[in-house]
């Protein structure tokens, strides 16, 4: 039997060892924190139910169908669309064709024009049956320039696609390569956008169990400090003890991943993003039901979203939760921050009042996806470009998302049972 160590028990890591473990290899997992998850964790503060940021789950990423049994997960779907936003002004724009009662105040949207609707209902049937595989292929260019290119107007792009894809990509100048926008357009077109009812950590929880079902041994709170192949013989230093193994997949961030292989070309440049967490009276309503709401004007905070009015479970009784993301990593104090979030509300919502808008949490994260500008995935490592028995696992070698994520541990676990 072939003994695979895994390093770091992130989506990536999980799935490795999981579908490892199934080929019939002995797999221990290390995870320096005391949880599983990586960047896909949540927790609860004062009865609420707080995700590492603002998460969701397109429901029809291809690896997110074969990695996780939804129907346990008691999935809470957003409302497609979103409620644009700014000083004295909000309008709806739903999608016609999955909220047709919706239809009629979405076609009444001034801040996009009748063309442009026209525009996104032709492209959701151009990607909403195109072949997922080839949704990331194309022309280096960035979403601003694909976006140009199929007629859209300024009118659009500022208004809804900025803050939206600004909320995809932490991205709002929209100079992300285009494959981004049409994968995740057509996921959009083809699902929902949800989260478990019990948060997206729920979705770690379930990779965990199935990982530790499969016969995955997983020690948590020990750090691997270093991992070295040669002449056929693979060694980690984990929690001051060697480690023989056949192979070591490396599952960590991507700074630490660069560290531990010396590869090199593992993308290092973060994109950054706070995420603010507010309590408010059960009974206050923002008039966007289960849309988010997204700043037409600028990324302070770009988007806010209705979280218990999408999954309650999220908020004890009596009380509502929205989280409000701003784009980048401000040097301004979590304060300071929350007082514009409110400033921002009231000029939304100028029939309201928020004076029970109560601070729960701030999360602060520095490297929540790595930069992809155009033609990013030319430069992205291989899962076998470290020197011997040593592979990569993490989104960092397909795309940065979740369904990156879970495709690199597909990857991975097929490579090193080839080979292994």
């Amino acid at each position: 039997m072939s003994e695979v160590v895994i390093v770091g028990g992130g989506l990536a890591g999980m799935v490795a060892a999981r579908r490892l473990a199934d080929n019939g290899a002995d797999v221990t997992l290390f995870e320096r924190r005391d949880e599983l998850g990586g960047r896909v964790r949540s927790r609860t503060v004062d009865g609420f139910t707080l995700d590492r940021g603002f998460q969701v789950l397109f429901t029809e990423y291809p690896a997110v169908r074969e990695e996780f049994d939804l129907d346990v997960l008691g999935l809470r779907r957003f409302a497609p669309g979103a409620t644009i936003a700014r000083p004295d002004h909000r309008s709806a724009l739903a999608d016609p064709l999955r909220a047709p009662l919706a239809a009629i105040e979405s076609a009444m949207n001034p801040d996009v024009t009748v063309m442009d609707k026209l525009r996104v209902l032709k492209l959701r049937r151009e990607l909403g049956t195109a072949d997922p595989e080839t949704l990331l292929d194309g022309p280096a260019e960035s979403i601003r320039s694909y976006l140009d290119r199929k007629g859209f107007s300024d009118r659009f792009l500022e208004n809804f696609a900025a803050p939206f894809y600004g909320g995809i990509t932490l991205d709002r100048s929209l100079s992300t390569d285009a494959g981004v926008f049409r994968y995740t357009f057509s996921m959009l077109s083809r699902g929902n956008t949800a989260v478990p009812a019990q948060g997206m950590g729920a979705l770690s929880d379930q990779l965990a169990a199935r990982a530790r079902e499969s016969g995955v041994t997983v020690e948590t709170d020990i750090e691997v400090a270093a991992v070295d192949s040669d002449d056929g013989s693979t060694t980690v230093e984990a929690g001051g003890e060697t480690v023989d193994a056949d192979a070591a997949v490396v599952a960590t961030d991507p700074k630490r991943a660069s560290e531990l292989t010396g590869v090199e070309t593992v993308p290092t440049d973060p994109r950054g993003c706070v995420t603010q967490y507010f309590s408010t009276r059960e009974h206050r309503s923002l008039d966007t039901g289960r849309r988010l709401v997204l700043n037409a004007v600028d990324s302070c905070p770009n988007t806010v979203a209705p979280l218990s009015t999408v999954a309650p479970e999220y908020a004890p009784d009596g009380k509502a939760l929205l989280s409000a993301t701003t784009l980048g990593v401000p040097d301004r104090s979590d304060e300071e921050l929350a007082t514009a979030v409110r400033d921002a509300l009231v000029t939304w919502y100028p029939e309201h009042r928020f004076d029970d808008l109560e601070l729960v949490a701030t999360d602060r994260i520095e490297f929540a996806q790595f930069d992809q500008p155009p033609g990013f995935g030319d430069d992205l490592p291989a899962v076998d470009a470290p020197d011997g028995s040593v592979y990569l696992a993490g989104d960092y070698t397909q795309w940065s998302s979740i369904q990156g994520a879970l495709e690199s541990g597909q990857v991975a676990a097929k490579k090193v049972s080839d080979d292994v």
